[in-house]
């Protein structure tokens, strides 16, 4: 059964790499120099997640979206 999954991605500008988060599973994260490496690496990491979380498959939240907010600092 095929299951879709939102990574956040960022920039980290400091090693030069992208990383990726699927926030709702806990620890599943990875990295890479390109968008297509990272998501090659983030979809062997989901289906380790996934196999680890098997029992608690029923506890992954639906992703509702992210938004920005714009605050004085």
């Amino acid at each position: 059964m095929k299951k879709q999954f939102t990574v956040i991605i960022e920039k980290d500008e400091e090693v030069d790499m992208y990383v990726g988060e699927v926030i709702s599973i806990p620890g599943c994260h990875s990295q890479g120099k390109t968008i297509d490496e990272l998501m090659k690496n983030m979809s062997e990491v989901v289906s380790l997640c996934l196999e680890a979380e098997e029992k608690n498959m029923s506890k992954i939240p639906k992703f509702v979206g992210v938004q920005q907010i714009e605050v004085t600092a």
